[in-house]
């Protein structure tokens, strides 16, 4: 019994590590999940030493984390302005302001985003 509550604990850091580095790099790969896949589970097996196969479940689990990370982030339109955007984690009680030509900068020039067709 003692061993199941090991390889738990082992397989719970494993997954905390795998969503650690999803965090970090996600926007190294907006337009491509699969690759961001592949490098955590990279990551875990050269860092870790995780076996690739346990390294692959831990890695979709914490994909499946992330998403849900993902999912209750909103963007708070009343306290944002021309400047600013505010995203709020209301699960988290957490909020983020980020200047625009940030976004800009790392998602628009960058060519991750999507063009759109001038507002008539």
């Amino acid at each position: 019994m003692n061993n199941v509550s090991t390889d738990m604990d082992y397989q719970d850091t494993i997954r905390a590590a795998a969503l650690a580095f999803l965090e970090r790099h996600q926007g190294e790969h907006l337009g491509n999940h699969s690759q961001l896949m592949y490098r955590t589970i990279h990551h875990l097996v050269e860092s870790f030493e995780v076996v690739e196969s346990l390294a692959l479940r831990l890695t979709s689990q914490a994909c499946s984390d992330l998403i849900e990370i993902q999912v209750r982030q909103r963007l708070n339109l009343k306290a944002s302005d021309t400047r600013n955007v505010i995203i709020t984690d209301p699960f988290r009680g957490c909020a983020w302001s980020v200047p625009v030509y940030l976004i800009y900068e790392h998602l628009i020039a960058a060519g991750h985003g999507t063009r759109l067709p001038p507002a008539t």
